[in-house]
């Protein structure tokens, strides 16, 4: 097909042509003539080339090809789900590695019993997991779905059903220190109740048994929350025929055994021997004798004239007791003698208590016998000079009236 056209504009770059009609068609100005200028006619011929469309439609399917093959022939495979290890109140599954071909990950989810349980964390790098907290002696059904760019896999549905308290093949212990004859008998156990020992602390490690705390798999039992306990829990569970609670066997725990009462009871005494203490009933004490200047009166006990109606216990042998026609006769803790003194009533000891009592708080001595004889002559001549003069000054009456 042959067009003419004339040259309306020329540019550097781009060159306006107008057609017969009237219309603009800018072209490449380096398409056209170099000698050509505003005016000129240019004829282009157009026609299409056949074997150049066939050429590029052969080439544009050979690589649909090569991208179909590539990327389009292999698809995300469902994943594979099974059951690890099972415990009375724990369950650990495993899967096999993620086949996503050329589709990305969206998500890697947990369901139990038909509900989502949670996400798993780095599903392609983590392929197990473990479900604690659950019942004893239960069924419980848990599969994977898988979330791709590509569509959405589920895997089989895996049965799992938790352990009876009697059932210990669940138990999987990681040892740590013993000594090799603990850890011969630790390994028979072990045999005897069904369970297995691994080596190094994984995710179905149930119990850290040792008996030192140290090691570089120590720690890593500390870091996961697995129990350390000491070799005792398994001949525990062994002799009880059902699993036992950790509290009371933990590695730092206080060992209580059954002669823990004994071994309270008994406290090691001078030269290695130990002393056995009891708890006898305490002696009745010795009676005080009525004194105002020995070490007992000084404490501010009275004195009592109840008789013991047993002899004093040996511990008392340096303060001997008497009787001797109802005197009690005793010895002070200073080991001074005094004066017998007969107990005659109880007003009697009454008094002398309160004269006791008396010195040892006002801190004063005793006032003598001549002090109160005169009070007492004091108290006769005021008495009579009262019956003589009748009134006295302080009675209302005037001192007039008073006799002199």
């Amino acid at each position: 097909m042959l067009v003419s056209l004339t040259v309306g504009k020329v540019d550097a770059g781009v060159t306006v042509l107008l057609t017969p009609d009237k219309r603009l068609i800018e072209f490449p100005s380096i398409l056209l003539p170099p000698d050509i200028a505003s005016g000129s006619i240019v004829d282009i011929n157009v026609s299409r080339n056949k074997s150049s469309e066939i050429a590029a439609e052969r080439a544009f399917r050979e690589l649909q090809d090569r991208i179909l093959s590539s990327f389009g022939a292999a698809e995300p495979s469902p994943p594979v789900l099974r059951c690890r290890n099972a415990t009375q109140t724990s369950v650990v599954l495993e899967w096999d590695p993620i086949q996503l071909a050329t589709a990305d990950l969206i998500s890697l989810a947990l369901y139990r019993n038909g509900q989502k349980a949670g996400n798993i964390p780095k599903p392609l790098s983590m392929h197990t997991t473990k479900i604690s907290g659950l019942a004893v002696d239960t069924e419980y059904t848990f599969h994977l779905v898988l979330r791709t760019t590509a569509g959405t896999f589920a895997s089989q549905r895996v049965a799992v059903r938790t352990h009876k308290m009697t059932d210990l093949s669940g138990i999987t212990i990681t040892t740590g220190i013993l000594p090799p004859a603990v850890r011969e008998g630790l390994v028979a156990a072990v045999e005897r109740i069904g369970a297995k020992i691994v080596d190094g602390v994984r995710i179905d490690t149930t119990h850290f048994v040792t008996v030192e705390g140290r090691g570089v798999q120590w720690e890593k039992a500390n870091e996961l929350n697995i129990p350390v306990v000491r070799p005792e829990w398994v001949e525990a569970c062994e002799r009880n025929g059902r699993i036992l609670g950790v509290t009371k066997f933990y590695l730092d725990a206080v060992r209580v055994g059954p002669g823990f009462e004994n071994d309270q009871q008994q406290r090691p005494g001078t030269a290695g021997t130990t002393t056995t203490t009891t708890t006898a009933a305490a002696p009745p004490s010795p009676p005080r004798k009525d004194s105002t200047t020995g070490p007992s009166s000084r404490a501010g006990m009275g004195s009592s004239s109840q008789q013991p109606s047993e002899p004093a216990p040996a511990e008392y042998s340096a303060a001997s007791q008497k009787e001797e026609g109802g005197d009690v006769e005793s010895e002070s803790s200073d080991s001074e003698q005094e004066p017998e003194e007969k107990v005659k009533s109880p007003d009697e000891q009454k008094v002398l208590a309160d004269e006791r009592n008396q010195k040892r708080l006002a801190e004063r001595p005793k006032p003598t016998v001549e002090d109160d004889d005169d009070d007492e002559m004091q108290g006769d001549n005021e008495a009579s000079e009262d019956e003589k003069g009748g009134k006295s000054p302080g009675d209302g009456s005037s001192f007039q009236d008073v006799a002199l």
